[in-house]
């Protein structure tokens, strides 16, 4: 018998029964999950302050400098900035200190039933690395520094003033059919012709780009990455660049402006999710107007979040608001911008941990995935309340989802999983469908967990599913296809890693599904790593043949891509 071995893995199970985690009741989450939950945050590289706790153990600056690094890049994403707990569960210092550095040492190594992924014997990190990390979430939580008005200003930059921008688009691109491509690991967006396929621009941004979002008349393309970073692009310009960025905060995921008749490209909107806030800018030159703090309680146990990040925002269609989707209190905030001197916020209860969503086809009502409620809550955007709180599968995570019409339950809006192979199909018409509406009237079977994004067109009689998550590399360099009028013969797969022909590209993970502006094609991205080749590759959307692939050493790690007619419109 292996004592030490045997000892090592009943600690390790004294560990997770004292956080809570009981093997025989708590199911391991997927390989999907784990990747998606651990992502790395800008955090990392920001210098905080070390307060001395007594009862901890010893740590010298240079070891808590290196944990809190480790810390940000690894555990920050489900563990909080604060260590109060988000998908993960809080690891503050009265937890802690009473469990003591050796069975937190097993608890990092080995992992636990909840999800807590074995860092050690993963070879993620070294038994130093364990030793260190152990020590460093017994310390007092080192908070990162706030960003309000004056650092704001300090970082804005209007390279172009508007009196200096053309008055007339000066060049011959069919802008509405341009795509904006993420290039993830370069802090990079490729601007990209969708009529000719090729790549009318790079521009610097911010790095990894989450979303881009055009303002409503079309012209210009804002774009935010994880390091609260906004570019402002001119597509009018003979060669459309940068005429203004700022940064909005340490860390962010969501950008949009405004969209209401009338106020159309006056104001622009940005949600932080270090500090938690959001920031409403000027829409013609990003200057900063007005910036609310989104601390507060929570939607269930209604006890005070210090932490409540910025999810998904999107503008409304029938009144002067944002929709601002705060992800750790639970809240979809409608905030009326018609005077942002005298702001006023319907604070509407949804579900815990929001993340991203879309609009119906109506774009009356908000669809927010709930993710670690494994909810939809559908808000109404005209009459500013909540519709319904819909169970769908296991951590939902549709992008902006996908709307089409079912042959037998009429509109419905969809989204995949990241948890589970189910895609849910729910009823958006409470009109003429009245009995359908707000519930899932048919979950039908994808390839796997790790799906991201899921995508159709009115135009169009396919649903397209990605699973770049999955550890499987025949699901994750795949798409799975669905003909809408016939969901019951199941998905057809497309070999789309395969389909670029490059044979040495590692992982080269296949995301997001992108149609074009006239819905005939759709775009996905093929992601390696940074030192491999990526490319970009376009389907016909009748044939479901290979149409082109899109190669250029510039285009590193594409991830997430927007055409700009389907984007300015919520076509989707």
């Amino acid at each position: 018998m292996n004592t030490p071995r045997m000892a090592r893995l009943a600690a390790a199970m004294m560990v997770a029964l004292a956080f809570g985690a009981q093997a025989e009741e708590v199911k391991k989450p997927s390989q999907p999950e784990i990747n998606y939950q651990a992502g790395t945050s800008p955090l990392a590289t920001e210098p905080m302050y070390q307060s001395s706790n007594p009862k901890a153990p010893p740590m010298t600056q240079a070891e808590f400098d290196k944990a809190r690094k480790i810390y940000f890049e690894r555990c920050a994403g489900c563990h909080g900035v604060l260590r109060k707990g988000a998908t993960g569960k809080p690891l503050t210092p009265d937890i802690t200190l009473s469990k003591g550095t050796d069975y937190l040492k097993v608890f990092i190594a080995y992992g636990s039933p909840a999800g807590m992924p074995n860092w050690m014997t993963s070879g993620e990190m070294s038994e130093a690395d364990v030793d260190l990390m152990a020590r460093y979430i017994q310390q007092d939580p080192p908070t990162p520094p706030e960003f309000g008005m004056e650092q704001m200003k300090s970082t804005w930059k209007v390279i172009v003033p508007p009196d200096k921008r053309p008055t007339k688009k000066l060049n011959n691109y069919n802008i509405s059919n341009i795509f904006s491509t993420t290039l993830r690991d370069s802090g990079e967006v490729a601007l990209i012709d969708g009529d000719t396929k090729q790549i009318i621009n790079i521009i610097k941004t911010g790095y990894a780009v989450h979303i881009s979002r055009l303002s409503a008349s079309g012209r210009y393309l804002f774009v935010i990455g994880r390091d609260a970073k906004i570019n402002m692009i001119d597509l009018w310009m003979e060669k459309p660049d940068n005429v203004a960025e700022i940064r909005v905060g340490l860390e962010a995921r969501s950008v949009d402006t405004s969209k209401y008749k009338g106020y159309e490209d006056k104001l622009a909107i940005a949600g932080s999710y270090w500090p938690p806030q959001y920031t409403i800018m000027r829409g013609d030159t990003l200057e900063p107007l007005k910036i609310v703090s989104t601390r507060g309680m929570t939607v269930d146990k209604q006890e005070y979040h210090p932490e409540p990040r910025v999810a998904s925002i999107v503008a409304s269609h029938f009144k002067p608001e944002f929709v601002v989707n705060v992800k750790e209190t639970g809240k979809t905030l409608l905030v009326d911008y018609s005077d942002i001197n005298a702001l006023k916020t319907t604070e509407i209860g949804t579900a815990r941990f929001l993340h991203d969503g879309g609009l119906d086809s109506t774009h009356r009502y908000f669809m927010v995935a709930a993710n670690q409620s494994n909810k939809i809550a559908a808000v109404d955007l005209k009459e500013g309340k909540l519709a319904a709180l819909i169970d769908v599968g296991k951590i939902p995570h549709p992008g902006r989802g996908a709307n089409f019409i079912h042959a037998k339950y009429g509109p419905v809006w969809s989204t995949g999983h990241l948890g589970d192979d189910s895609i849910s199909l729910i009823g958006t018409d409470p009109v003429h469908h009245k009995a359908q509406a707000w519930k899932v009237v048919e979950t039908i079977k994808s390839q796997g967990g790790g799906s991201l994004f899921i995508k159709s067109h009115p135009k169009s009689t396919h649903l397209y599913v990605d699973n770049p998550l999955n550890p499987d590399p025949a699901i994750s360099h795949t798409v799975a296809v669905y003909d809408i009028k016939n969901l019951a013969k199941g998905f057809t797969v497309l070999p789309i890693a395969d389909w670029t022909g490059i044979k040495d590209g590692g992982a080269m993970r296949v995301v997001q599904p992108e149609y074009n502006k006239a819905g005939d094609e759709v775009w996905f991205s093929v992601w390696s790593a940074k030192d491999k080749q990526s490319a970009i590759v376009v389907v016909d959307d009748k044939t479901l043949k290979l149409k082109a692939v899109i190669k250029d050493p510039r285009l590193i790690t594409p991830t997430g891509h927007f055409n700009v007619f389907n984007t300015q419109n919520d076509i989707y």
